[in-house]
């Protein structure tokens, strides 16, 4: 084979990787939204209470980073979780600017009711692996994600 050639099977091999990565996303996303919509919430909602039960409090103004959504959607997004009374605001005592975002004892008894089944849900959800298969996966997906980032 040519080098012409290599890299055309190269460029198609790409193609057909992003295609596949984007259509097994999109099915894994469907499957985890329809369980947190389940749990009475929405996928940013829940990915905002997940990181604050996982991490402890986190302050607001750097939420959106960790968890990747729009910052402009946080205030609204934390707003909502402290009506259902799962979050509160705590100012922080050194700086006036910053404000956290805490669990309440009530979003912490949630996530203990929820979230065991949640992950349960996502392992069923790829199940299709077996553990070798999910630990080479994270590592390529990394390594792809990595170089995307870098170009």
């Amino acid at each position: 084979m040519n080098e012409n050639s290599l890299e055309q099977i190269d460029e198609e091999l790409s193609l057909k990787l992003f295609i596949v990565l984007t259509r097994a996303l999109e099915s894994i996303k469907k499957r985890v939204e329809e369980d947190i919509k389940s749990m009475g919430l929405n996928p940013t909602e829940f990915a905002v209470l997940e990181l604050i039960y996982s991490k402890g409090e986190q302050p607001i103004q750097k939420i959106g980073e960790k968890v990747l959504i729009a910052s402009s959607s946080i205030t609204y997004v934390v707003d909502k979780l402290e009506k259902k009374d799962f979050l509160k605001r705590k100012p922080c005592p050194q700086d006036r600017r910053i404000t956290y975002a805490a669990i309440t004892p009530a979003g912490t008894d949630f996530m203990n009711e929820v979230f065991p089944n949640h992950k349960m849900k996502i392992n069923e959800i790829c199940a299709g692996l077996d553990a070798e298969e999910k630990k080479l996966m994270i590592q390529q997906l990394k390594k792809i994600g990595y170089y995307a980032e870098k170009m």
